[in-house]
């Protein structure tokens, strides 16, 4: 199997997803080919071809003109699969490249089962396994979902590619996203609900939780869907992403989205009824037990302290 990887670079720098390609492409021990708009000055380690595409030339957001140059290093490197990150540049761009091609699509894999891509239904409650019919396929990534075991290395073997960067739509930079409630990035200690908490009004007992620690809460993506609580309390790919010196998840599961987005944590405490949970994979201590029960007498206990 061979892959193209498209990875990406914003505002001069490499994303770190582009290294998460890199990791899909090793559990299914594929030949890889890498597409980059950016800069030499900005590379990634691998060892491997890279058609490269410059920034200042073709735009950091003219999906035109990096389809037209995909194009062309498939037309040259005739890969099975083309892999995208699941973010706003695949999401825009993936499926105009599939369209292209007649490819069959799959966003948003999680997972390889035997080869198979595995995605996530439901809300992440299930999962299902996809195959494709066509000859070639278009694949996105879930942020998170895939990571290298060691260190990246290597320097690529550079080809450099230019196409016509025409496009109905102008490129005119980043606005930052308009500050608003908790800033859980800056917090050293944050204690997160999940729908394990079971109701609206047991959100109280994981902000008193948080508050005893001196710290700030949040939440998983079904609790804010719910609107138990606001969406700046979110944490998942869809929300903020933490790294606080403490992580406390109450009844947390730990889908690949949330677990993307508190997994740099420098200590996780997962508390839940499930001891298979998959958040017990990245907590360094798992308890389980009910929340409701524990978490009020773990709370007596540090405000007792």
């Amino acid at each position: 199997m061979k892959l193209l990887l498209i990875a990406e670079s914003r505002e001069g720098k490499l994303l770190g997803g582009s290294y998460e390609l890199m990791a899909f492409a090793k559990v299914l021990g594929a030949e890889t080919a890498m597409f980059l708009v950016g800069s030499e000055a900005a590379l990634p380690k691998y060892d491997g071809k890279l058609y490269l595409a410059d920034v200042a030339e073709a735009k950091e957001y003219n999906p035109d003109a990096h389809k037209a140059l995909i194009l062309d290093v498939v037309a040259k490197e005739n890969p099975d699969c083309v892999v995208f990150c699941h973010s706003s540049y695949g999401w825009d761009l993936a499926p105009r490249l599939a369209f292209a091609l007649k490819a069959a699509q799959i966003s948003e894999v999680v997972g390889v089962d035997n080869g198979t891509m595995v995605v996530p239904v439901c809300n992440a409650k299930l999962r299902r396994d996809v195959k494709v019919g066509t000859e070639k396929t278009v694949i996105t990534l879930q942020s998170g979902a895939f990571a290298l075991t060691e260190e990246p290395t290597g320097s690529p073997a550079v080809e450099k590619i230019t196409g016509a960067t025409d496009a109905k739509i102008e490129f005119t930079g980043y606005e930052q996203a308009a500050a608003g409630g908790v800033d859980l990035g800056k917090a050293q200690v944050i204690v997160s609900a999940g729908r394990g908490i079971g109701k609206p009004e047991n959100v109280a007992m994981v902000a008193d939780l948080a508050k005893a620690l001196g710290g700030e809460y949040g939440a998983s993506r079904p609790v804010v869907d719910s609107e138990w609580v606001e969406h700046n309390r979110q944490v998942g790919t869809t929300g903020q992403t933490v790294a606080p010196k403490l992580y406390v998840a109450c009844g947390i599961s730990g889908a690949i989205q949330h677990l993307a987005g508190m997994k740099k944590s420098e200590f996780i405490v997962a508390i839940n009824t499930d001891k298979d949970a998959p958040i017990g994979e990245v907590a360094d201590v798992l308890v389980v037990s009910d929340l409701k029960q524990f978490v009020p007498i773990l709370t007596e206990k540090i405000k007792s302290l």
